[in-house]
């Protein structure tokens, strides 16, 4: 690898996006991962540069290449204070706060309007109550075999702020064979850990992320989710929740500059385009697509081009693809989104677990036979800066793509 070519690369990322690549808000604590995923990397040009960078460079600099996906959720419980915390001491640039509401039409940070039972402790307490579904034990027949897998579905819409308030997060997970509350909550992954868990992490509302970005000094991207309840639901629909997302940033002041807006939603974007003003001009159109077959058409990428888009985010699958020798490169797809003067922001990296493991990773996919070990996760931040020329990158684990960024 090139340095003077990852460096130029980066440098354009940050003035094609109107801001300087670092910030220094913080002082940025690697920890000892991405350096165990260079010592872990196939021999090669990229290996040994990134190793003199390790060895060379005594500070690190936060960088808007690293987005905190949730925050840092490979080891802290998502969206929760202290894993947004640690993402800004891995040197984020940028946090995401997905957003939905509370029964009080509060915005809050969830990864899903009914995800309270797998990620919270709601299950454990009083206000199990108010689930949209208690809690229902697997039932097993007479040899053991599963008839029907333990269940819950807790909302933040069946809650007011204060009660949501009163949850503590858990890292995300639920085992479906569960007996009890407390087998069904008893499942985080082993490539994951509840070291950082204790006694649960704070839950924030939009507002309190606002606030805490600020004084972390990172920028923010907010993600508004998909309603699981009827809309509209107490007088609110989709298009006011939309502009009370942005009105948040509005009512504080935060820069607009520091403010990417996303959603999965075409018609979020098109609204933020036509009447965010300048909160809605660094909007994210997301691509849901489950496969390279589903994604976005690029007459539809041109049209919302043609209306004020600058970013695009696809999964990670869309942005690789193995050139005639195995070997991993940009995808075409990359290339004709670029060449529409679209900048592309990829999701989510370290998110599926170990690479090399035992099952399939669905954000790999088709180029999933040139990645064996786990330090090739740096190999695919380089392409995906060098060749593919994302700006951006959702990391579960920011240091990885933060100690990539400051190797110039």
């Amino acid at each position: 690898m090139c340095f003077s070519v990852l460096a130029l690369s980066l440098l354009l990322a940050g003035q094609a996006s109107g801001h300087a690549l670092f910030d220094a808000a913080l002082p940025v604590q690697l920890g000892p991962r991405p350096f165990f995923l260079v010592d872990d990397m196939p021999a090669g040009a990229l290996k040994e540069g990134l190793q003199a960078c390790a060895a060379e460079r005594g500070r690190y600099r936060s960088s808007r290449l690293s987005i905190g996906h949730r925050g840092a959720p490979l080891q802290f419980p998502e969206h929760s204070r202290e894993s947004y915390v640690a993402a800004a001491r891995m040197g984020a640039g940028i946090i995401e706060c997905d957003v939905t509401f509370t029964r009080d039409l509060e915005l809050v940070c969830r990864h899903g309007q009914g995800d309270l039972h797998t990620t919270t402790d709601i299950l454990l307490g009083p206000l199990a109550e108010r689930c949209t579904r208690p809690f229902a034990p697997a039932e097993f027949d007479a040899d053991g075999r599963l008839l029907r897998a333990a269940d819950a579905e807790c909302r933040s819409s069946d809650l007011s702020l204060a009660e949501f308030r009163q949850l503590r997060a858990r890292m995300d997970a639920h085992n479906p064979q569960a007996r009890t509350v407390e087998e069904y909550l008893d499942a985080t992954p082993r490539w994951r850990t509840d070291l950082y868990a204790g006694a649960g992490g704070q839950l924030m509302s939009h507002a309190d992320s606002i606030a805490l970005f600020q004084q972390l000094g990172v920028d923010m991207t907010p993600e508004l989710k998909a309603a699981v309840v009827e809309l509209p639901f107490q007088g609110m629909d989709r298009r006011a929740l939309a502009l009370k997302l942005l009105e948040d940033y509005r009512a504080v002041g935060v820069e607009p500059a520091r403010v990417w807006p996303q959603s999965f939603h075409e018609e979020d974007v098109r609204l933020w385009l036509a009447e965010g003003g300048d909160y809605g001009r660094q909007a994210v159109m997301l691509d849901g697509a489950t496969d390279r077959g589903q994604l976005m058409p690029l007459e539809r990428l041109a049209e919302l081009r043609e209306l004020g888009l600058r970013y695009y985010a696809p999964p990670l699958f869309a942005l690789l693809a193995l050139d005639g020798e195995g070997r991993l490169t940009a995808s075409a797809h990359a290339q004709a989104v670029r060449e529409l003067g679209l900048q592309l922001i990829a999701w989510s990296l370290e998110r599926s677990g170990p690479i090399g493991g035992s099952r399939p990773s669905w954000y790999y996919q088709d180029v999933e036979a040139a990645l064996q070990r786990e330090g090739q996760v740096l190999e695919v931040v380089d392409v995906l800066v060098r060749e593919a020329g994302v700006v951006g990158i959702f990391t579960d684990w920011p240091a990885t793509v933060s100690f990539y960024a400051n190797c110039d």
